[in-house]
């Protein structure tokens, strides 16, 4: 009877944590991508994690410019060899949307950098993301990205 148990177990425990996964509604799935690539891909600068997050074909529209993939992937390589200031976000998520197998996402990013303790700059964007459903799960197809006007 023992024996039995401990598998029993494992899979109750494995079926629960799926099921809570599934329990996320797409749009918090959605806004749970956005605010995880932040952190993973421009606060510690993990490439290897780029396909959990991106679209092959991704674009981001920042500041004017328009970064595909390569461009991506060379800003952060950048960053991460120059020891760029740690980066803490902040995310206020105004509207979440999703038909079937697209969605989008508006709101504002806060981003807090800082060395050695001190804060050397805070920037506030206002963005929005276009997110398709893929095999794997949401993944970013497109970031428009623009500086808030100050106050």
């Amino acid at each position: 009877m023992k024996k039995l148990i401990y598998p029993f177990l494992f899979l109750v425990t494995g079926f629960a944590s799926f099921a809570q996964e599934k329990l996320l509604s797409d749009e918090v799935q959605i806004q749970n991508l956005v605010q995880e690539s932040f952190e993973v891909l421009f606060s510690t600068y993990d490439l290897n994690q780029i396909d959990q997050f991106y679209t092959p074909d991704i674009k981001i529209l920042e500041n004017g410019e328009i970064w595909d993939m390569d461009i991506i992937k060379g800003i952060l390589e950048d960053a991460k060899k120059r020891g760029a200031s740690e980066r803490v976000n902040k995310f206020d998520f105004i509207e979440t949307h999703v038909d079937q197998n697209m969605g989008y996402t508006i709101y504002h990013n806060y981003a807090t950098f800082s060395a050695n303790g001190q804060i050397n700059r805070e920037i506030h964007w206002i963005e929005s993301v276009i997110a398709v459903r893929t095999t794997e799960g949401w993944r970013i197809k497109n970031l428009h990205s623009f500086p808030a006007k100050k106050e």
